[in-house]
């Protein structure tokens, strides 16, 4: 059975710096995690994304509307005693990076799969993450320095990047394609665009099923919000 909404129980939703960052206020009550732990921000400019999340929500509180809470209170909460399960979860992304495993047919979907990719995969070989390409329907050896590449790419991100970092990647299902929105080379719309080529290709032959339509728009809007926070973090 799937869990009540909890009703909203605040009028007022401020921000106000505190000892060691910014918060958020419900009433005059700071924001706390689901684990009961104080939320701190490191910026203000985040601290009113957040708040916004909350000043949103009406007579019901949807923590699914709330994506950037979510990611917060998971970057507060899990990632600084789980970093090195993160990184491993990154480099195991890099051994089947959705960028190097390429169709074998048609020419038309090898085509486009190369003019989206390409790019992309030459521009990770510049970060240090230079990986293989194949045709194989099962997972290559990558390079063993491009793969501690990514380890240490992601060892400096502090903890909401790296949490971020992490959902990206899930997401796009490449590591390569979640390292250039972070360092911002590229574009959150396009990214995740260039992360769908397979499944366009597959829209424009089979159709697509008007549930999963509203599914992937909804994901697409919510990887676009999450992403644009790398212009302020």
């Amino acid at each position: 059975m799937a869990k009540s909404l909890a009703k909203r129980f605040y009028q007022d939703v401020t921000v106000e710096p505190s000892d060691d960052g910014w918060c958020v206020l419900l009433d005059g009550r700071q924001v706390r995690t689901p684990g009961k732990m104080k939320l701190t921000l490191p910026n203000e400019a985040l601290a009113k994304v957040v708040a916004a999340e909350w000043d949103a929500q009406t007579d019901k509180i949807d923590p699914s509307t709330m994506p950037v809470t979510r990611l917060v209170n998971v970057a507060s909460e899990q990632t600084p005693t789980r970093r090195d399960d993160l990184i491993e979860e990154a480099v195991r992304y890099a051994g089947t990076d959705l960028i190097c495993y390429r169709a074998t047919q048609p020419r038309i979907l090898q085509e486009r799969q190369a003019a989206a990719w390409d790019e992309w995969r030459d521009w990770g070989a510049e970060q240090g993450v230079d990986l293989k390409i194949t045709e194989s329907l099962t997972a290559i050896e990558q390079p063993e320095a491009s793969l501690r590449a990514v380890a240490s790419y992601a060892d400096e991100l502090d903890d909401l990047k790296l949490t971020l970092f992490v959902h990206l990647i899930a997401v796009y299902g490449s590591v390569v394609l979640a390292m250039a929105v972070i360092q911002r080379a590229l574009d959150p719309r396009t990214a995740f665009d260039v992360s769908r080529v397979d499944n366009a290709y597959q829209i424009e032959h089979w159709g697509e099923d008007e549930a999963q339509a509203e599914i992937d728009a909804a994901l697409r809007t919510e990887t676009i919000t999450l992403a644009n926070l790398v212009e302020i973090l």
